[in-house]
């Protein structure tokens, strides 16, 4: 996402949850070919290296469970809240999967291994 317009109306017309870590914001949007996302960090998070980290972390967390989104013809913008930088990846993927299941966007797909027993 690199428009203005497409993270304003994410944000008024779609629905948002929020976590200890991140808000994350929806829209489907049927004329869409798939998935559409984008990151929001501010100043107030951290120093450049910590935002751009950030932001990293937030792309790996959609590049893991991006193909568990239920319907991906949405726009889907992550907004990284202030303490985040201090956080451990795993801390921020949990909080990150929380709501994204609020928000009822996950679907199928596991994140546990399929078991080997017969």
């Amino acid at each position: 996402m690199r428009h203005r317009a497409d993270f304003v109306r994410t944000r008024k017309r779609g629905s948002a949850k929020a976590g200890r870590y991140f808000v994350l914001s929806t829209l489907a949007d049927p004329s869409l070919p798939g998935l559409k996302t984008g990151i929001i960090t501010t100043r107030k998070v951290g120093k450049a290296h910590d935002r751009n980290r950030l932001r990293r972390q937030v792309r790996g967390i959609l590049q893991r469970h991006g193909e568990k989104i239920s319907d991906p013809r949405r726009l889907l913008v992550t907004i990284v809240r202030v303490g985040s930088a201090g956080a451990e990846f795993d801390a921020l993927e949990r909080d990150w999967l929380k709501q994204a299941r609020r928000l009822g966007i996950l679907g199928g797909g596991s994140t546990r291994q399929p078991s080997t027993r017969p």
